[in-house]
């Protein structure tokens, strides 16, 4: 197990500032984390604003801490904890993984327009205001819970990544309160066994810390790679099909402009938001989707958060 007694004591080591572009609601990314189980997460706190989280900064893989919270005029602001001083570039890219984490590093101004466009998806953002992807805190946890939840439910799989954090990961205290981040590549490399964990999800996990370990590709990297290329890139790694590699592109390093027209998923979200006589198929998906750029990650999002409400609100009425 990880000594965690390093940075279970953390300071405040320093502070940031966003200027969203843009519309955006810290409340509504908080409001969706909390019913998003792969998060594993406890730090959202819808009362108060504020959001608490602790991850492994890509590149050296320290773990460390933001609180963030946002003022009537729009700005996002942060603090970092730490259990030893960050040094200015681990100051410039912590505040850099906070932007790509909530969807802060893409110019938003135009997003608007897209619901101009298309009255379904300017009904989804009057309901869902400021509400933009919410990320996997980096490319590699998101690589990671895909090999976790492969074959497994999913609250099943969010409660082994959350014993994994606890039991293998780093503490940091932020404002009083312990959070766990997931190991780091060096642990899982050395990962050994887990309970939850099948034989082979072991070594497809110690394969991907080695991988995160040497750099073979970071979230910036995959971001400004062809798609296809970062697809391929990406489908190297064991147990990493297409399925996991859009995963890991849209939602790890936050591509902002594809839609998942393969996903069936999607397809009965459309039908259901478009109220269409059947679901849709891939080439269908694809032709709608284009109106929706640069956005189609965003739209997506907003329509699978309505599928779910509906789906949740059909399950509460049996």
């Amino acid at each position: 197990m990880t000594d965690t007694r390093e940075l279970a004591a953390a300071a405040p080591r320093g502070s940031f500032t966003i200027e969203p572009r843009g519309p955006f609601s810290l409340r509504s990314s908080i409001r969706f984390l909390e019913g998003f189980g792969p998060a594993s997460f406890g730090g959202a706190d819808d009362d108060t604003g504020r959001l608490d989280l602790a991850f492994a900064l890509e590149g050296s893989w320290r773990t460390i801490g933001a609180s963030l919270d946002q003022s009537p005029d729009g700005t996002v602001r942060g603090r970092l904890f730490a259990g030893k001083p960050l040094t200015r570039p681990e100051l410039s890219a912590a505040r850099a993984q906070v932007e790509r984490i909530l969807s802060l590093d893409v110019d938003g101004s135009g997003f608007e327009a897209v619901g101009e466009l298309d009255p379904v998806v300017g009904e989804l953002q009057l309901r869902y205001p400021g509400l933009r992807p919410v990320c996997f805190w980096s490319w590699y946890e998101a690589a990671a819970w895909s090999i976790i939840g492969q074959r497994t439910r999913m609250t099943q799989a969010a409660e082994v990544k959350r014993r994994m954090a606890e039991e293998l990961g780093v503490g940091v205290e932020i404002n009083g309160v312990t959070h766990w981040a997931f190991p780091s590549p060096s642990v899982l490399s050395g990962l050994s066994g887990f309970p939850g964990l099948t034989g082979a999800k072991v070594e497809r996990l110690r394969s991907l810390g080695e991988a995160a370990r040497r750099g073979a590709f970071d979230s910036a990297s995959l971001r400004g790679m062809p798609r296809d290329e970062a697809f391929a890139l990406l489908q190297e790694l064991p147990g990493i099909g297409p399925f996991s590699a859009e995963l890991i592109l849209l939602r790890g390093a936050g591509d902002p402009d594809h839609a998942p027209v393969g996903m069936q998923r999607f397809a009965e979200a459309v039908e259901f938001a478009y109220r269409l006589p059947h679901r849709p198929g891939a080439e269908e998906l694809t032709d709608l989707s284009e109106s929706w750029a640069p956005y189609r990650t965003w739209v997506t999002l907003l329509l699978r958060v309505e599928f779910d409400a509906h789906q949740k609100r059909v399950a509460d009425a049996r």
